[in-house]
């Protein structure tokens, strides 16, 4: 895996970049090694068209708040420079993916794709994986992991961006045994081995108590009792080791 992980978000300006709808929020949080930094990437931005009533709806991003934003080519490059060579981790990847990628198109990087730049990790495919048949948007995600979304009231790129990157380690949170607990179990188990062994050492000798001759008369009349109801040898005759007397 990985060490560095950039988790992303977008909002856009529709849902269908076919018609021309544009990115208008990026957002993305580093990780590395599995711990979150202090490093973000957040910028709005001016998308020269309208914004679809259903999407302000959804995000809040209003034309009026867009129209004094940068545009797209305006922070290409620095956006780039921090997804660059990163393992990206987004949610629904195909939708996020094909917006920017039409972005860098626009603005002169008709050849440059985030996946040829990045590995990608598409956190909806995994939990689809991990829950068939159930829902896993965002907000159904973060109620199967006890992770509090309740700041979420609109969509955000950097806020969910930040809510993802906990579904994220929740999710793979097993996969850290695969890797780290190898030594830390040999460890116990090594542990725990010594300490029967310093018992077996310190404990003394269980005494064997032996069936006295009365005890040995009353089982030989059991047995035969078994035999008679039975019609023939019991089970116990076969197991019933040499008398040790």
């Amino acid at each position: 895996m990985n060490e560095r992980q950039v988790v992303l978000d977008t909002e856009t300006t529709g849902i269908d970049p076919g018609q021309g709808h544009r990115v208008i929020e990026i957002g993305c949080i580093e990780l590395l090694n599995r711990r979150l930094t202090r490093r973000r990437f957040h910028v709005y931005l001016q998308p020269d068209r309208a914004v679809d009533a259903e999407a302000v709806r959804v995000h809040g991003l209003t034309n009026d708040f867009l129209a004094s934003q940068p545009r797209f080519p305006d922070i290409a490059d620095e956006f780039l420079r921090f997804v660059r060579g990163a393992e990206l981790i987004i949610h629904n990847a195909p939708f996020d993916l094909d917006f920017l990628n039409r972005e860098l198109r626009r603005c002169g990087r008709e050849r440059m794709v985030l996946e040829q730049l990045c590995t990608v990790v598409d956190t909806l495919i995994m939990a689809r994986q991990r829950h068939p048949g159930q829902r896993n948007s965002l907000d159904a995600l973060c109620k199967r992991y006890n992770i509090d979304n309740s700041q979420r009231t609109l969509h955000g790129a950097l806020l969910d961006a930040e809510i993802l990157a906990d579904v994220y380690l929740a999710m793979t949170r097993q996969q850290d045994s695969l890797f780290v607990p190898t030594t830390v179990a040999e460890a116990a188990l090594n542990g725990a081995q010594a300490q029967r062994a310093a018992l077996r050492r310190g404990r003394p000798p269980l005494p064997v108590i032996r069936a006295d001759a009365e005890e040995r008369a009353a089982h030989a009349c059991y047995l035969e009792m078994l035999d008679q109801s039975g019609g023939g040898p019991c089970v116990w005759r076969r197991l019933e080791p040499t008398d040790p007397a």
